[in-house]
């Protein structure tokens, strides 16, 4: 008898050991299953879900919280002379790049683009609205009109429209951020200048727009 209780006690869990397996099972399910959702809620934020199957669901590209884009206080600005006739002044070591007879500069989050055109009467408030305004709502991602208003520069008076537009996707991250645009026209002896400024929306680059577009000057 002693030999078989033995052997059944070897094989057989005691009572006790069936609850402390049970608890101990409850336990580890619940840690699992909260650990599971939240890793859950983690990757949903990301753009994508595991599904049911355990494929991949790809989630639209949602507009980023935005980084901060503010232009340095000691950025250099050097002057760039453009065939239309005007010279404009531009933050040193940005990145060029042309695509036909538009040149825009970059760096990080932050670009200006410089577009010579030509037209046979200054632009206004109302020729702004019914022009660029409408081509920007249907190339630009997102486009949301803040406010058109009249500017006064060194270069003359000019149009100011200001929107809001969705950058296209990080080719890398496939981040879209929130962007902040001011699109100066100036207009002088049928030439348009177009000054395209763009900044993550509320990064503080006031006074980097202001020496932009106070530099421009015509040379012929």
């Amino acid at each position: 008898m002693k030999h078989q209780r033995a052997r059944l006690n070897g094989v057989i869990p005691t009572a006790a050991g069936i609850a402390i397996a049970a608890l101990a099972g409850c336990s580890s399910g619940s840690v699992t299953g909260a650990s599971s959702a939240a890793s859950l809620r983690s990757t949903s934020t990301s753009g994508s879900a595991v599904g049911a199957t355990g494929t991949t669901v790809s989630a639209p590209v949602a507009t980023e919280s935005n980084p901060p884009g503010d232009i340095p206080d000691n950025t250099a600005f050097v002057p760039y002379t453009d065939p239309a006739g005007f010279v404009v002044k531009v933050p040193e070591g940005w990145a060029r790049s042309l695509t036909g007879s538009n040149v825009t500069f970059t760096d990080k989050l932050n670009s200006v683009m410089i577009e010579p055109g030509k037209s046979v009467t200054a632009p206004t408030a109302a020729t702004a609205t019914s022009t660029q305004v409408q081509t920007l709502k249907s190339s630009v991602p997102k486009f949301q009109l803040v406010q058109i208003t009249s500017v006064a520069r060194a270069a003359g008076n000019g149009i100011l429209v200001k929107y809001l537009a969705d950058s296209a996707p990080n080719p890398v991250t496939n981040k879209v951020v929130r962007n902040a645009v001011e699109l100066y026209l100036f207009w002088h002896n049928g030439t348009l200048v177009s000054l395209s400024l763009t900044g993550p929306l509320g990064a503080d680059n006031v006074d980097p727009w202001r020496k932009v577009t106070e530099s421009l000057s015509w040379t012929r």
